[in-house]
């Protein structure tokens, strides 16, 4: 279904990203990987899916810096021959915090790798889906961007602007055959909410329907539905993944 795309996934060493990776790359799909953090973890990754005999290459550095990205999309072309045809904008941090404690330096980080880095992404691999009359963007967002959350205003903030600009594309790019959508999560078993207890955890199930938080594979299901020909007149939506809780 995917042999001749080649798939950009931020944030993709671990998680959500790292299962989205995968899914697209057992497809048949050529893959780029990319993290920010942690560059072992990131080849460990790399060697994991060549092992498995996937189409897959890497890249390491910050995606909030333009030029960055510039260097990442040029690394693309040389190894896959061509520019992204489906994107997946899955990078970034969060923060668990009082308002009061959130520092104009911690807001000012949360907002340019939540945002920029989605941003610069687009902007580079827009212009060759155009050329072709053809791409899918998608941009991993969260239930708190929909809704706010205590104690995570600067984290909803910036996945509430990532919804905004999910719908705002999706409208400029519709008459290209661009279609951008977005995946707004509610509780995923990753490292970003280790954070939190089981206790804490357990209080969280008893309020979601199907009694269970989600999985990284939920998402990269999502995400493989959304880039197919099944959704082919799906754009500008923001679809919710969070068990019913919402």
């Amino acid at each position: 279904m995917y042999q001749n795309e080649i798939v950009l996934v931020t944030g993709s060493s671990r998680g959500i990203g790292k299962a989205i990776a995968l899914a697209f790359a057992q497809k048949g799909a050529k893959v780029m990987l990319s993290a920010a953090t942690n560059k072992d973890r990131l080849l460990t990754t790399y060697h994991e899916f060549l092992s498995k005999g996937y189409q897959v290459s890497y890249f390491f550095g910050d995606l909030s810096t333009y030029s960055v990205v510039e260097t990442l999309f040029n690394h693309i072309k040389a190894e896959f021959g061509n520019m992204p045809s489906i994107i997946i904008n899955n990078a970034g941090i969060s923060y668990v915090g009082l308002f009061t404690d959130t520092t104009p330096e911690l807001w000012n980080k949360i907002m340019t790798i939540n945002l920029n880095s989605a941003y610069n992404c687009s902007y580079l691999g827009v212009p060759s889906m155009i050329n072709r009359h053809k791409g899918t963007i998608i941009n991993i967002t969260s239930i708190w961007g929909n809704v706010g959350a205590p104690c995570e205003v600067a984290y909803s903030t910036s996945k509430a602007a990532i919804n905004g600009f999910t719908k705002a594309l999706a409208k400029e790019l519709g008459p290209s055959n661009i279609r951008v959508n977005a995946i707004a999560c509610g509780w995923i078993d990753t490292d970003m909410t280790s954070c939190y207890t089981e206790e804490e955890k357990e209080a969280f199930v008893e309020e979601i329907p199907l009694c269970r938080t989600g999985k990284p594979e939920d998402v990269a299901k999502t995400c493989l539905f959304l880039a197919s020909e099944e959704a082919s007149y799906m754009t500008g939506q923001v679809i919710t993944l969070d068990g019913g809780l919402l």
